[in-house]
C-alpha cells in the first residue's frame, strides 16, 4: 500500500473532546490507521473496500466511532476514495492544507481531531461538493446496527464488542445476549 503525507497539513489547534497520547493512539489504530487519522497520510486510490460500500447505515470515524456521514449521501466519484456530497452536521472540522503544491481544504473529525481527508468544489447536487474520505480512517456500520433495519423492519442486537448481530424480538434480546 502507497502512502503520501499531506506535509502541509499543520495540527490543529482546536481543543479535542477525545485527545489521547500518540502511545495510546498507536495501541487503538492499526498502523495504516494511525498514518492517515494521526499523521495526516493519504491511502492508495482503490485500496478501500468502502469505496464499493452499497449498504445503509453510517461512516464512522475510526479514532473514536462519531458518526461523520450517511450512507445516502456517498456518491460514486470515480476517484477510487469513498465520496460523499454532504457530512452529518456537527460531525467534521475544516482546515488549510498547503501541501502538494496547492491549498486545499481537510477535513477532520470535529470530535478527536483525527484526518479523514479534503473536500472539493466538484460533486453533485444538493451540495456541490465532494468530500474525498480516506476509507482507512472510517468504520462503516450498517443500518441494522443502530437498531431497525432499513429494509427488512427487523431489530437486531447491536453489540459492537462482540461483533455479533443476533436477531432481537421485540424487547426480549438475542440469544446470546438474554
Amino acid at each position: 500500500m502507497s502512502w503520501f503525507k499531506s506535509a502541509g497539513a499543520e495540527p490543529s489547534a482546536e481543543k479535542f473532546e477525545v485527545t489521547l497520547t500518540e502511545a495510546q493512539w498507536r495501541e487503538r489504530l492499526s498502523p495504516e490507521q494511525f498514518k492517515v487519522l494521526r499523521q495526516h497520510g493519504t491511502e492508495r486510490a482503490g485500496s478501500s473496500p468502502l469505496d464499493n460500500e452499497k449498504r445503509a447505515g453510517q461512516f464512522l470515524c475510526a479514532g473514536c466511532e462519531l458518526p461523520v456521514y450517511d450512507a445516502k449521501t456517498k456518491f460514486d466519484s470515480g476517484t477510487g476514495w469513498p465520496s460523499f456530497y454532504q457530512p452529518l452536521d456537527g460531525a467534521i472540522g475544516t482546515s488549510e492544507d498547503r501541501s502538494l503544491f496547492s491549498v486545499r481544504t481537510e477535513i477532520h473529525c470535529r470530535r478527536c481531531g483525527g484526518h479523514l481527508g479534503h473536500v472539493f468544489d466538484d460533486g453533485p447536487r444538493p451540495t456541490g461538493k465532494r468530500y474525498c474520505m480516506n476509507g482507512v480512517a472510517l468504520v462503516f456500520r450498517p443500518a441494522y446496527q443502530f437498531g431497525l433495519n432499513y429494509h427488512t423492519g427487523v431489530r437486531r442486537c447491536a453489540s459492537v464488542t462482540t461483533g455479533h448481530f443476533g436477531r432481537r424480538n421485540g424487547d426480549r434480546q438475542c440469544d446470546l445476549h438474554r
